[in-house]
C-alpha cells in the first residue's frame, strides 16, 4: 500500500490543474437549496467527461455517477448546495469567483462542501486508471437541499431511487481526519397567545410577549442542565428567532412565537427533548410544536419530513472507520484523528435513520463553514483526492465485514 499511496499522490498532483479548475467553476455558480440546477448541470458534465459508467439526475435533482458493478456498494456524497453569502461587502474576495490566491481557493462553498465533490470525482478517475476493483460499485453523489434539510437527499436516493450502499463516506470538512458521528438536532417553536388591546389601554389586553418572557428564561436554564457525552459533547438549546403578531405598533401583541435550535447528544431523543420543553415551569397554555420541512427541489420533486435529525455515532473499531483511516495514513504518513463534527450532516439519514455505516473525510476546516473566510488549500485538495482513490481498494479487502455490518433499511 505504501507504493500505491505514493503513486496515487503523484497521480493526483498531475491532475491538480483540472481539480482546481473544476472546483473554481462550481464555486462560481450560485446554488442555494432548491436552486442548484445550473451547478448540478456543471457537475454532470464533469462526471461525463471523466467517463464514469453511468451519470444521471435522480428525481430530486441529485447528480449521481456510478463506477463499477461489484457486490460491495459504496457511496461518496458531497452536497452541492450552499448557504447564502450575506453582505457581499463583508467578503475579502468575491464569494462567486472561486479566486485562487496564496495557494488557496476562496469563496462560498470552498469548505462546505464543494471540495469533496471535485476530489471524489478525480479520486474515482485515478482508481479507474490504476485498475478498478472488480468487487466494488462506487456511487458518487452531488446532493441537493442539504443546507435546508440535511439528510433528505440521501433518504430520497435510498428509499425512492433504490440505491442502497453498504457504506457511506461524507464530504463534510474534517481537515483530512476521519469523523464518525455528531449530535442530532431538531427545530421547534413555542407559541403564546394573548389578547390585543389599544396601547393606550394596554391593561385591557394580555401581552403574548410578556407571557413568553419567563419561558425564555426557563429555556436558558434548561440548556445548562442538558446531558453531556464524552465523545459528542453536551446537548444544547437556544432561542434562535422571535416574532409576534399585533394589529399595529400601538397595540398589545396577541401572539408571540420563538424558534428553538436543539442539539441532541447521546442518550437524548426526540421524545425526551419534547417532554423537557412541555415540562417548562412557565409554559402554561403555550404550544410546543416540532417544525416540518416542505419544499420543492430544483426539479420540482416535493421534499417533506419532520425537522428532526437523529444523533448518530459509528463505533471506533468499525471496519469502515479503520479502512478510511488506513487510506488517510497511507497518504499523509501519520494516523488521522478520529473525531466528530459539531454540526449536522447527511449522516442523519444514512446512519441516523437507516443504520448504514457512515464516516466523514474531506479537506477543510469545519469552523470556516458558513463564514466569509471560506477557503481551501490546494495541497489539501490533492491529498484528499489521493485518499479517495485508495478508499475503495482498501475497503474491498474487508468486503465481507462491511456487507455483513450494513443494517437493513428501517425508518426510526
Amino acid at each position: 500500500m505504501i507504493d500505491v499511496s505514493k503513486t496515487s499522490l503523484a497521480a493526483a498532483q498531475k491532475y491538480s490543474r483540472e481539480i482546481v479548475a473544476f472546483l473554481r467553476d462550481i464555486i462560481a455558480i450560485p446554488a442555494e437549496s432548491g436552486r442548484e440546477g445550473p451547478r448540478c448541470e456543471r457537475v454532470r458534465r464533469e462526471y461525463e467527461k471523466l467517463g464514469f459508467d453511468e451519470v444521471f439526475f435522480d428525481r430530486l435533482g441529485n447528480v449521481v455517477a456510478r463506477i463499477g458493478d461489484g457486490p460491495l456498494k459504496l457511496l461518496m456524497d458531497g452536497h452541492i448546495d450552499c448557504v447564502g453569502v450575506g453582505d457581499p461587502a463583508a467578503w475579502e474576495h468575491d464569494p462567486f469567483q472561486g479566486k485562487l490566491a496564496d495557494g488557496k481557493i476562496w469563496g462560498r462553498g470552498a469548505v462546505d462542501e464543494l471540495p469533496a465533490i471535485a476530489c471524489m470525482a478525480y479520486g474515482a478517475k485515478l482508481l479507474r486508471e490504476r485498475g478498478w476493483p472488480a468487487d466494488v460499485t462506487l456511487y458518487l453523489t452531488a446532493s441537493v437541499m442539504e443546507e435546508d434539510c440535511d439528510g433528505y437527499c440521501l433518504l430520497h436516493l435510498i428509499e425512492k431511487e433504490g440505491i442502497r450502499p453498504h457504506a457511506v463516506i461524507l464530504g463534510e470538512p474534517t481537515d483530512l481526519n476521519v469523523y464518525r458521528g455528531h449530535r442530532g438536532r431538531m427545530e421547534v417553536t413555542i407559541t403564546t397567545r394573548g389578547k390585543s388591546a389599544h396601547g393606550a389601554h394596554c391593561d385591557l389586553g394580555v401581552n403574548a410577549l410578556y407571557k413568553m418572557t419567563p419561558i425564555i428564561s426557563d429555556i436558558e436554564a434548561l440548556h445548562g442542565r442538558l446531558r453531556h457525552d464524552d465523545f459528542l459533547g453536551k446537548g444544547s438549546l437556544t432561542v434562535s428567532f422571535i416574532e409576534c403578531t399585533s394589529p399595529s405598533l400601538n397595540a398589545v401583541p396577541d401572539s408571540a412565537r420563538i424558534y428553538l435550535d436543539r442539539r441532541l447528544t447521546a442518550g437524548e431523543t426526540l421524545e425526551s427533548a419534547m417532554n423537557e420543553l412541555r415540562s417548562l415551569p412557565h409554559l402554561g397554555d403555550a404550544e410546543v410544536k416540532l417544525l416540518s420541512y416542505d419544499a420543492a427541489s430544483w426539479r420540482g420533486e416535493r421534499a417533506q419530513q419532520e425537522k428532526y435529525f437523529p444523533t448518530w455515532v459509528l463505533r471506533e473499531d468499525h471496519p469502515l472507520v479503520a479502512g478510511v483511516a488506513r487510506a488517510v495514513e497511507s497518504v499523509l504518513g501519520h494516523p488521522p484523528a478520529i473525531s466528530r463534527w459539531s454540526f449536522s450532516t447527511n449522516g442523519v439519514a444514512s446512519m441516523g435513520r437507516l443504520g448504514i455505516p457512515t464516516v466523514g473525510f474531506a479537506p477543510g476546516l469545519e469552523e470556516l463553514a458558513h463564514t466569509t473566510r471560506e477557503c481551501i488549500a490546494v495541497d489539501d485538495l490533492i491529498r484528499a483526492t489521493a485518499v479517495y482513490s485508495l478508499i475503495p481498494e482498501i475497503l474491498v479487502a474487508r468486503k465481507a465485514e462491511l456487507m455483513a455490518a450494513a443494517a437493513p433499511v428501517t425508518r426510526s
